[in-house]
């Protein structure tokens, strides 16, 4: 897996082991709640497993912003997009020029579609997605297809 550029901004890092910067970004709580619909924080332990779990079933990648690590983006092998951008950087398309990397990273695998699970209260996210394409499909489902 290599690094992915995205624009002058933008570089997707491959995932390697980073607790001390990714823990920061999983302790919002407005951050736990928009991923994972929880109301606390992550753990070292936790974090170890989701990144575990993503790692093995996906290409995960460190969201690098002007040189800082601010999130990250997988796309799973089951043509699952999820993201996480730390709340000092949301609302600068940052995760929108990320899903569109990956709607590209998907076309590049043969996938048909992909899809991203945003909670029905994540109307942030849901803009997001839509803005790239995705049209919701179920309560909190949200599809891309792919043209061939």
């Amino acid at each position: 897996m290599e690094e992915r550029a995205i624009d002058r901004e933008i570089t997707l890092i491959p995932y390697f082991p980073n607790e001390e910067v990714a823990l920061a970004w999983y302790q919002n709580q407005d951050v736990c709640k928009q991923v994972d619909n929880i109301d606390y924080l992550y753990t070292p332990e936790r974090l170890r497993r989701m990144y575990d779990y993503l790692s093995n079933h996906g290409q995960c990648y460190y969201i690098q912003y002007s040189g800082i690590l601010v999130g990250d983006v997988t796309l799973l092998d089951n043509a699952e997009v999820s993201i996480v951008v730390c709340k000092e950087y949301q609302n600068l398309h940052i995760g929108r020029r990320c899903i569109a990397n990956m709607i590209k990273l998907a076309k590049e695998k043969g996938m048909s579609a992909i899809k991203a699970n945003i909670y029905s209260f994540n109307a942030q996210s849901q803009r997001s997605f839509q803005s790239c394409g995705f049209k919701q499909v179920s309560d909190e489902w949200f599809e891309f297809k792919i043209a061939e």
